[in-house]
């Protein structure tokens, strides 16, 4: 892994970059730093922001000083990197794919000269780890879409995009967790709600953890958002180390 280096985000950030690249090593050194930062509960942080390669943590100067945040952080990338060896977490996400749910499934198909039976085989046989969140609440990043089924994003993106669409854009595949506009190509719709206001824990994953997509009937989606919507739905995860 590249040298880690701790830079100023104005007045009261600090922006910690773990490397330039996208891999699941720094991701998984990032992910250890976070849940080190939450164990230890420093006075003075607000906010704990993971992207790609980096970790930007906002802190009240009035609190705690520059000198000191950058003096914890410091110490804590230092850190054995056992640490990184972690809890994984793997949600699964049941997908209806194609027809209504999905409308852009055959343009993904045909880009990638696949039949669509086997696009859903590719895209529901692997596990997908979460890079970051952004964008909206609750919107994931994702790595490790197989090659064969990157899309090219929507010349015209939609106004509207329902929440809950699984889709294509380039190399990435993620789920909409609110309704919003949007250029991704759909491919399929889930039941399971990514974000919720109205949940204790409103965002259902965090960055590092996992996602496998299952395929679902049309009444195995039905079925699912009825439970949803009752509010007795639990969605399956599977934890084990990394």
């Amino acid at each position: 892994m590249q040298d880690i280096r701790i830079l100023t985000a104005g007045d009261s950030s600090l922006l910690v970059e773990f490397g330039k690249e996208i891999s699941p090593e720094i991701n998984r050194k990032i992910a250890a730093t976070v849940q080190l930062m939450r164990e230890q509960h420093i006075e003075g942080v607000v906010d704990i922001i993971p992207a790609f390669c980096s970790l930007l943590i906002n802190y009240d100067p009035r609190v705690i000083s520059y000198e000191e945040m950058k003096q914890r952080m410091q110490d804590l990338i230092k850190v054995d990197a056992k640490a990184e060896a972690g809890r994984k977490r793997v949600f699964e996400i049941p997908v209806c794919y194609g027809g209504e749910y999905g409308p852009d499934i055959a343009n993904i198909a045909k880009n990638a000269g696949l039949s669509e039976k086997e696009v859903i085989e590719i895209h529901s046989s692997r596990d997908y780890l979460i890079y970051m969140l952004g964008f909206l609440p609750g919107f994931t990043y994702l790595g490790g879409l197989d090659e064969r089924i990157h899309t090219p994003r929507l010349a015209t993106p939609r106004i509207k995009i329902n929440a809950g669409s699984v889709g294509i854009g380039g190399s990435q595949t993620g789920i909409y967790p609110l309704d919003s506009p949007g250029g991704w190509q759909l491919m399929g719709m889930t039941p399971v709600k990514t974000y919720d206001p109205d949940r204790e824990i409103p965002i259902l994953v965090e960055a590092g953890d996992y996602i496998r997509f299952v395929p679902v009937t049309e009444a195995e989606y039905l079925e699912i958002k009825a439970q949803v919507d009752r509010g007795m739905y639990q969605v399956v995860v599977h934890e084990g180390e990394v």
